[in-house]
């Protein structure tokens, strides 16, 4: 059996290994899935939620034994790692209860020309079958489970194909969700590498539905080569934050440098391009230094910290040649630009022109690039110029300009005087172009992962 070994990203320490899974392996475990969908779909919804509620339960209990392999395996600090956990129990509650309050209807006839009130539609939702849930390394917790538990109490069963990094805290997530109760194969864990059994199992004859969160790039992929089955992505982003000449900007400051560096960028919802009126540029990078300099920059074995080293040396080195492109075409660099290793000082570019890569690429780590416009038309034409549309910030005092605004950006979602994130977790969270398929959020991932059922009652015989 051939294995994959675990590396923490903070010391280089073995952390574990995991199974590099062969398309047969793989087939087995589908076969799981498939054979366990059609008794678990029968098991009453109040039973199915009773399990998620233990499960809940078991990572609360769980929180610490999480955290620190969160810490270890994706670098994350402490703080933020205990976080994710709690707010994933949270999650999962939640799931429960809003799965209990989605209830069908029925439909008249009558109600449209010609019909008659006898003739009665029974309208339920459905299970759609195997539901295969990728996640990625970053919330190796959090974004596994708002995949599976909406899955889950919906009827489905689940095939769990975790990114290689992040895959141990999957598995202990996994062994969670076994532990509160469910039947042998309704939730069953793939793993290896992706060039390996990525395309075997998307492609799987017995997969129903794929709820991918990831890559653009690995996105593009998946869609361009199944057929017929229903696609949940959540892939890049560019996050603006759009400042307005009557921002408060010092509150604006607090709320992208936060935005934009914790846990080093290394999030989809991360500030990730500033826009920013000509005539407050000046003054909102004084404040913007500022934050940037109270920030915490180390190893979380040692320290607790804002900015923590990247998850690998290749994505170092990409953000690396995204800095080293802005310094060779002319961005003014404000602060950082300094790099140890895989861990990145939090640097601040300005004077960012379109012809820079920092302009367009997600860099997915600890830079910012100042883009200056003179007018908001050219604010929300240079948002909407980039290929993604995840989400976007408005920063301003004019609850009418943030609104005119808001309703001009091609994003899914749009924060007024906030920065970008995912979250409250019953919310709509979704992307448009090349940021998403689908919409995610509690409810909506429900929906998503059953499908319409109608059954018609003919009264008058």
């Amino acid at each position: 059996m051939q294995e994959i070994k675990i590396f923490s990203p903070l010391d280089n320490s073995l952390l574990g290994s995991i199974k590099s899974m062969s398309k047969e392996e793989v087939d087995k475990e589908v076969g799981k899935a498939k054979e366990a969908f059609y008794s678990w779909k029968e098991m009453p919804l109040s039973q199915r939620a009773d399990i998620m509620y233990k499960a809940a339960d078991l990572l609360v209990a769980n929180t610490k034994k999480l955290a620190d392999l969160l810490m270890m395996e994706v670098g994350k600090d402490q703080k933020s790692a205990t976080s994710e956990v709690t707010r994933t129990a949270d999650f999962i509650r939640f799931t429960a209860d809003t799965a209990k309050s989605i209830h069908g209807e029925s439909i008249q006839g009558d109600t449209f020309s010609g019909f008659s009130k006898e003739k009665i539609a029974m309208v339920t939702r459905e299970p759609v079958g195997v539901v295969l849930a990728i996640s990625p390394f970053n919330y190796p917790i959090n974004l596994a489970a708002s995949k599976i538990a909406p899955a889950l109490v919906s009827g489905n069963t689940v095939v769990f194909k975790p990114a290689t990094t992040g895959s141990l805290c999957g598995i202990e997530l996994a062994k969670l969700f076994m532990e509160a109760g469910l039947p042998e194969g309704a939730l069953t864990v793939v793993t290896g590498k992706g060039s390996e059994i990525g395309d075997y199992i998307v492609t799987h004859q017995d997969i129903n539905f794929i709820n991918f969160t990831g890559s653009t790039e690995v996105g593009l992929d998946i869609s361009g080569k199944v057929h017929m089955v229903p696609l949940l992505m959540e892939l890049g982003g560019k996050d603006a934050a759009i400042v307005l000449k009557d921002a408060d900007l010092e509150f604006a400051a607090k709320n992208i440098v936060a935005g934009a560096f914790s846990y080093s960028g290394q999030r989809c919802t991360a500030v990730k391009r500033i826009l920013v009126l000509e005539d407050v540029a000046d003054k909102l990078i004084h404040y913007l230094k500022i934050e940037i300099e109270k920030l915490k920059v180390g190893n979380p074995l040692n320290v607790q910290a804002d900015v923590v080293p990247l998850i690998s040396e290749k994505a170092a080195d990409f953000v690396w040649e995204l800095i080293e492109d802005a310094k060779q075409k002319g961005a003014k660099l404000v602060i950082g630009g300094t790099r140890e290793g895989t861990l990145l000082y939090p640097t601040l570019f300005d004077e960012v022109t379109e012809d820079m890569r920092i302009a367009w690429e997600e860099p997915f780590g600890p830079v910012l690039p100042i883009l200056r416009v003179k007018t908001v038309d050219e604010a929300v034409k240079l948002a909407n110029k980039s290929e993604y549309g995840l989400q976007s910030s408005v920063f301003t005092e004019n609850l009418t300009d943030a609104f005119h605004v808001a309703g001009k950006l091609e994003v899914g979602t749009v924060h007024i005087n906030n920065k970008t994130e995912r979250g409250p977790d019953h919310f709509p969270f979704l992307g448009v172009k090349k940021s998403g398929i689908g919409t995610q959020g509690i409810r909506y991932s429900i929906e998503a992962m059953t499908r319409v059922k109608a059954t018609v009652i003919n009264l008058n015989r």
